[in-house]
């Protein structure tokens, strides 16, 4: 119940106007900090919502998968450009990136991960590696502004932070790929 709390005070915080409009002013903050805060938020709920519904989440996501796919699907929705200024005009758009990215993206993270297995893990990796990767490239050498609330300069800010995220999933992957190997992985407990 503690952690629900504290996720719920996360979510409180991260959604009260004066700090959403602080995150959302500096691109890079929006995407890298705000985004996974509110699925850090989802984190810590997930427990508590576990136990709430035990049979939803047993019947629904019984091997991670759906789930994984989820988070993944809407992840890869907010790495749109277009989605990032909808969210900054429409506050329609904004409450939907508040409540996807705890509820959409956080709990069927932390419901999946431990059913997941291994290769589906390491795929997750490689993914968002890959997308990063793209995202990085594009927000790098985008001759024009992607962004209308943002300046070309903050675009390609993020774009290298992404590049930079990029290399740490996979700098991650290849150390507990290489550890598993050995079976002496406390990263990918099954």
């Amino acid at each position: 119940m503690n952690l629900f709390i504290y996720g719920l005070i996360l979510f409180i915080f991260l959604a009260l106007p004066p700090v959403a409009e602080l995150a959302e002013s500096i691109m890079a903050i929006h995407m890298h900090m705000q985004m996974p805060l509110f699925a850090v938020a989802g984190i810590l709920m997930t427990p508590f919502l576990q136990r709430l519904a035990p049979n939803f989440f047993r019947t629904w996501n019984k091997d991670g998968i759906p789930g994984l796919l989820l988070a993944l699907v809407v992840i890869s929705y907010w790495l749109i450009p277009r989605a990032m200024d909808d969210a900054l005009i429409h506050y329609s758009v904004e409450l939907f990136k508040f409540f996807s990215w705890t509820f959409l993206v956080g709990v069927p993270l932390m419901d999946s991960w431990k059913k997941l297995s291994l290769g589906w893990k390491r795929g997750t990796f490689l993914f968002l590696t890959v997308a990063y990767t793209i995202m990085a490239f594009v927000y790098i050498f985008a001759e024009e502004q992607l962004c209308n609330n943002y300046l070309v300069i903050e675009q390609q800010t993020l774009g290298w932070s992404f590049l930079f995220i990029a290399i740490c999933i996979f700098l991650y992957f290849m150390i507990t790929f290489f550890e598993r190997e050995s079976d002496e992985n406390p990263y990918f407990e099954q």
